[in-house]
């Protein structure tokens, strides 16, 4: 049974199976995800705050990292709230403008996710093998134009609005993700699919090759230094960004690009977890706990908030 195309009345809703239909398991996910969300809001919060409070942080590194702090709360917020809410009310159904805005900002904020990341890769580029040109190349004008939110998703949901949907409609996953909901289309996805490849490739790949290309210069240059203590600085204020590009790029492309031989399991929902709940939550752990100034600021400003208390 088909849905009228581009008819949005015509599919009312899906149902997302998320992860587990016993009760104990789901009890267990309820709590396991809500402690992640307030773990991954809470530190990324803290990175927010230390960068408004503190004048000494406002440079373009840590305005690029606040900005993915607040990226990532997004990412989170997009997903995670709605599931816990499928579970504790045990109704999993969405509807379709539901789902479609779901996806819409997924997409979103994942775009934006993988653009900061390369711009950061970018600026330690220019501030290690460029240093005396740093304040010329990092302008606070180019910085407000590289955090500019690429509206790829709506390609990809005006593509979605054109197709036709079968019965079941029924998505194995834990929220509308788009190669998910394609998969149920009835009519021809061949321009998805290519939307889907083409996005991929241009905000995947070729900034992946950006931050490859960045941090071969660094290593370089890098190497190049004669103390070892400087070597060492220098490697470390880059492991951390290394780090978590290689969490988020090799679950991502892992999901994306080898999920068609199981589109109808759960597989692809557990592998997911990875670059939308737990990269975002270790962010703050990765950059901020090993980060001396952010760690500063957090604690001259609650000392000013305790002493004013």
């Amino acid at each position: 049974m088909c849905m009228e195309s581009g008819n949005i009345t015509g599919v009312s809703e899906f149902l997302l199976l998320g992860f587990s239909e016993e009760t104990e398991v789901q009890l267990l996910i309820f709590g396991l995800f809500l402690s992640m969300y307030l773990i991954t809001v809470l530190g990324n919060l803290l990175i927010i705050l230390a960068f408004t409070s503190d004048s000494h942080l406002h440079s373009p590194m840590y305005f690029f990292l606040a900005n993915l702090s607040f990226t990532d709360i997004c990412v989170t917020s997009t997903t995670i709230p709605k599931m816990l809410v499928d579970i504790q009310t045990g109704r999993k159904v969405i509807t379709f403008a539901g789902c479609f805005t779901q996806m819409y900002f997924f997409q979103l904020f994942a775009g934006l996710d993988i653009f900061l990341l390369t711009v950061m890769a970018y600026d330690r580029f220019v501030a290690i093998c460029h240093p005396l040109h740093y304040t010329v190349i990092m302008n606070p004008q180019l910085c407000g134009i590289l955090v500019l939110i690429v509206l790829d998703s709506l390609l990809h949901e005006l593509l979605v609005l054109q197709l036709s949907f079968c019965m079941p409609l029924e998505i194995p996953h834990f929220f509308c993700e788009l190669n998910q909901v394609i998969h149920l289309a009835c009519s021809d996805t061949f321009f998805n699919n290519l939307a889907i490849y083409l996005t991929s490739g241009l905000l995947g790949f070729i900034p992946l090759i950006g931050i490859l290309y960045s941090y071969s210069r660094i290593v370089t240059t890098i190497l190049k230094i004669p103390s070892s203590g400087g070597k060492y600085k220098a490697f470390s204020t880059c492991g951390s960004h290394l780090l978590v590009v290689s969490l988020f790029y090799g679950t991502g492309f892992g999901v994306y690009f080898s999920s068609a031989a199981s589109q109808n399991s759960r597989t692809t929902a557990i592998a997911s977890v990875m670059y939308t709940v737990v990269t975002p939550m270790l962010n703050p752990f990765i950059y901020g706990l090993r980060n001396r100034d952010i760690k500063l600021a957090l604690r001259k400003f609650l000392s000013k908030k305790i002493v004013s208390a």
